[in-house]
């Protein structure tokens, strides 16, 4: 079954102290004065700023200003969900997903992706996207998988894109199509995601949707072995006759 990701924010933001505002709170972050950030948030959420309430959220996951507290950071997450914040949303799901600070609970997972996704977080629509084509937490549903794949691929997501591309690869929930699939697998290789460049090369390979060209299939493997994907330093070793392990020199 695929992974799926936690979630990783950023926080960014420039002003000087004292922090009294949202941006405010935000700069002293980025500075590493995580315990003023802390504070300002803590108070701008208490005062219900859905914004101030998701960082404040990001702060007890991380443990940074504050104890690590992932209860505490479902709450906040909630609160800030509730007023309708996608980020929250998101992390919400991600929370439900793994049982991380809550209880694990599928459904609620899929209700709060669902909530982000039509927002367009892009994501969550993967994330979503997964839990159809596995029968996680909803009905097993190929279409719909499809559905919130291309959303979040026509947004950039590189692992949405790769998934819509096996999907038209295996003619699964579409029909089936390799030059589609080739079309996708470029676009989240371009992007540096390890499984499209492999399987890109395979294509290239086989002239499988695209024109057989050993040497494309050959650089694109090669993007794939140098971030450490196994089957990739295989096939690249393959092709250049190389018997020794890791990834061949050019």
């Amino acid at each position: 079954m695929r992974r799926i990701a936690l979630a990783v924010v950023f926080l960014t933001g420039a002003a000087l102290l004292p922090a009294q505002t949202l941006d405010d709170a935000l700069a002293a972050y980025q500075r590493g004065q995580f315990f003023v950030a802390a504070q300002a948030f803590t108070k701008l959420a208490e005062q219900g700023d859905a914004k101030a309430q998701f960082y404040l959220g990001v702060m007890y996951s991380n443990g940074k200003g504050v104890p690590q507290d992932h209860a505490e950071a479902a709450r906040w997450y909630r609160k800030a969900a509730e007023q309708g914040d996608a980020g929250a949303q998101f992390n919400l799901g991600v929370m439900y997903y793994n049982g991380d600070g809550v209880p694990q609970d599928k459904d609620e997972a899929a209700r709060w992706y669902r909530k982000a996704a039509e927002k367009g977080n892009a994501e969550a629509q993967s994330n979503l996207g997964i839990m159809y084509e596995n029968g996680d937490g909803v009905p097993k549903d190929r279409t719909e998988a499809e559905y919130w794949y291309r959303k979040a691929a026509t947004q950039g997501f590189a692992k949405a894109q790769f998934n819509l591309g096996l999907m038209y690869s295996k003619g699964d929930g579409v029909s089936q199509d390799k030059a589609n699939a080739a079309r996708w697998y470029r676009r989240a290789a371009e992007q540096g995601n390890a499984e499209a460049q492999f399987s890109l090369g395979v294509m290239y390979e086989n002239g499988d949707g695209v024109r057989q060209d050993k040497a494309e299939a050959a650089r694109w493997y090669r993007k794939a072995a140098e971030q450490g994907f196994a089957k990739a330093q295989s096939n690249l070793r393959r092709l250049a006759g190389d018997q020794t392990s890791g990834v061949p020199k050019p």
